[in-house]
Parts: C-alpha cells; sequence; structure tokens
C-alpha cells in the first residue's frame, strides 16, 4: 500500500516527534486506558492479534485481557454488549473492523445506542465510542470500500468524527470518550500508514469544529478524511495557476460545522464539496442544499460535487482509482466554479479574471 503523507507547514520545532497516523490512534488508546479504568477496548482481533490494522498492537501485554477484549465474529453481540457496559458505567470503546461489517450492528446502534437517551427522558446516556475503517483506494473490492460515514451523519443521537491529521488522530479520542452521546469514529484506511511530525504542542482538541487546513481566497475545497490529502494537493495545483483555494476539513460530520463552513464561502463564494460517498443522497448534497439555503447571495457559482461513481467499487487498480474522487477531478471542479476552462492538449489558457465579488 502507497503512504499518504501529511503535509507539514515548515521545519520541524524543537520537540516535534515522527509518528504516523495509526500509532497516533495506538497512543490515543493507551492514554484512555490509563487514565480512565472504567475504558476496555472490544472487539474482532483488537487483542493478540492487535487489530486487524494494527493500532491495537501491544495493548494486550501492557493492559491485559479483561481492558483488551477479543469479540466473537458477531457484530451485533459485541455492539450490544458494549451499549450494555455504557449503561452500566463503563467507557467502552468498540473497533470494528471495517464500515461495511457495522451493518451487521445497524439495528445496536440506530435502534439502541442513537435512541435511547431520548427514550428515557435523559435518564439513559450512552457512552460508547464505536471505531471503524472506512474509504476505499486499496484495492480491497466492493464489499470492503464503502464510505458510509454519511449513512451515520443521518440520524440523530450519535455524533460522527473522521480524523485526517495526526494530531485528530491523537487527541480526538479523549473528548469523544468524555461525550455523553455515542461516537462514532471513521479512520479512513490509506491514512494508518501516513506519517509526518505531531507537533510538541499538539492538543487537546475539539469535536465541536471544522477546521481551515489552507486559506484562499478565491474557491473553498469542502472534504473530510481520506480526501483531505487530494484537496490539499489540488489546492496546490491549483496555486500553480494563479487561483486561491481554501481547504476546510469538516472533522465532524454530525453535527456539522455550518458556521466554519459558511465563513468560508462567505469569503470565497465559490465552493467544491469532496466526498467519497456516492453522490446520490451523499453528505456532499447536504451540505450543497444548506450551503444554498443559507448562503445563496453569497455564491457566484453552482456548488459543485466530486464524489464517487455511482458504482460498486471496483477491484482492479486502475477501475477503482477512476470511480474515486482524485486530485484531477477536483481542481477541474474548482476551475469550473471560478469559471476558468480546464486545460487543454494544447497546453493552459491563460487564466481570465476570476468575476463576481474579490473582496
Amino acid at each position: 500500500m502507497t503512504a499518504t503523507r501529511t503535509r507539514t507547514a515548515g521545519p520541524t520545532a524543537p520537540g516535534d516527534r515522527k509518528t504516523t497516523y495509526r500509532e497516533a490512534m495506538r497512543e490515543a488508546l493507551r492514554e484512555a486506558l490509563r487514565t480512565d479504568e472504567r475504558v476496555f477496548l472490544m472487539g474482532e482481533d483488537v487483542g493478540r492479534y492487535g487489530g486487524c490494522f494494527g493500532v491495537s498492537l501491544g495493548l494486550l501485554e501492557e493492559f491485559g485481557p479483561d481492558r483488551i477484549r477479543d469479540a466473537p465474529l458477531s457484530e451485533s453481540a459485541f455492539v450490544g454488549a458494549g451499549i450494555g457496559a455504557a449503561l452500566a458505567g463503563m467507557r467502552p470503546i468498540v473497533e470494528i473492523m471495517t464500515v461495511n461489517f457495522s451493518l451487521l450492528a445497524l439495528d445496536q446502534i440506530l435502534n439502541n445506542a442513537a435512541t435511547l437517551l431520548h427514550m428515557s427522558g435523559g435518564q439513559l446516556p450512552v457512552p460508547i465510542v464505536i471505531r471503524m475503517t472506512t474509504g476505499a483506494g486499496r484495492q480491497l473490492a466492493a464489499q470492503h470500500s464503502h464510505s458510509l460515514e454519511g449513512w451515520y451523519a443521518h440520524i440523530p443521537g450519535l455524533r460522527v468524527l473522521a480524523p485526517a491529521t495526526l494530531t485528530d488522530a491523537r487527541y480526538m479520542l479523549a473528548p469523544a470518550l468524555a461525550d455523553p452521546d455515542p461516537v462514532l469514529v471513521f479512520e479512513h484506511g490509506t491514512l494508518y500508514n501516513a506519517s509526518g511530525e505531531l507537533p510538541a504542542d499538539a492538543g487537546p482538541v475539539g469535536i465541536d469544529r471544522a477546521a481551515v487546513r489552507r486559506a484562499g481566497a478565491d474557491v473553498s475545497l469542502i472534504t473530510y478524511g481520506g480526501s483531505l490529502p487530494k484537496a490539499l494537493a489540488a489546492a496546490d495545483d491549483l496555486a500553480s495557476g494563479g487561483i486561491s483555494a481554501e481547504v476546510v476539513d469538516l472533522r465532524t460530520l454530525r453535527p456539522l460545522d455550518d458556521a466554519t463552513i459558511g465563513e468560508s464561502v462567505t469569503r470565497t463564494h465559490r465552493a467544491v464539496v469532496v466526498d467519497e460517498g456516492w453522490r446520490t443522497g451523499s453528505l456532499a448534497a447536504e451540505i450543497a442544499a444548506r450551503l444554498t439555503e443559507q448562503h445563496f447571495y453569497d455564491l457566484d457559482a453552482p456548488v459543485e460535487r466530486v464524489c464517487s461513481a455511482e458504482v460498486p467499487v471496483p477491484y482492479a487498480r486502475g477501475l477503482e482509482e477512476a470511480a474515486l474522487p482524485q486530485v484531477g477531478g477536483i481542481v477541474a471542479a474548482a476551475r469550473r466554479a471560478v469559471g476558468e476552462p480546464a486545460p487543454t492538449e494544447t497546453g493552459t489558457p491563460e487564466r481570465p479574471p476570476v468575476t463576481g465579488r474579490e473582496g
């Protein structure tokens, strides 16, 4: 698998340390287990095997089988057990191997975790954290390449997180465990090998606000999770052609941070939403609708969406890449938004002045 590199903002500062997304997640788990005796990790292969993606490697030896619990191959059973433990005062972290397997526990998540606080008149909070790997790009074929976080962002009663940076991978877990509501954490599979410097002054982080990862003036690229590196690369490409793209990392998919999204579009007056989910009924569609409802008169162009092709994700590498949002497609959408034609075979045309508001 090709590692996705995270971006750094200049020379490494004293005290910064090299790490990977996977190691940052592991350190977050280790801190949670050390800090609170109520915390335990449960799921398939999280113990002796060290996690399907290696996130929990070594934790069984450090904390023992009571805190790192290998579960039978039944998502409905161990997610239900986690919900029961949360109701009893524990702070369970439940790992589901990949998002497609979460569908086997959908009844537990939708009908129990998300509803019990409401149905009990506030008497039964369910402080459970459910982690799962999401996304394509690793040649795992149609059954293991879903991006279904938008489905879960549809459900009231849940908080849905999508950490895309080393800092968020390291520091989002603590506030998730402190939240009285169930929290779903979607970890994009292409990010586990992403490496970079974790700033010495990083953390803690909030789980309520989106983050502007790159400032810009001409168009807002709004995305999350595994698509963030692609949006940043697209912004670099656009900058070489004189287009200043702002990159907004949603971070929290439910509730969406309408304020940060709106503030960005108020500055740029154009928006491209990048979402690895399928276009129909997507998170991108929700964001586009909200921008139309709340910022219609700030927009100087229709909201563009860059989503996955409406097909089961192919296995063959070339077909898989063609089915997923890529840097070229993001760049093309941004050029359309600013009214600039795409490059032709004879070269890149000179950029016409950006029309509309420039302030």
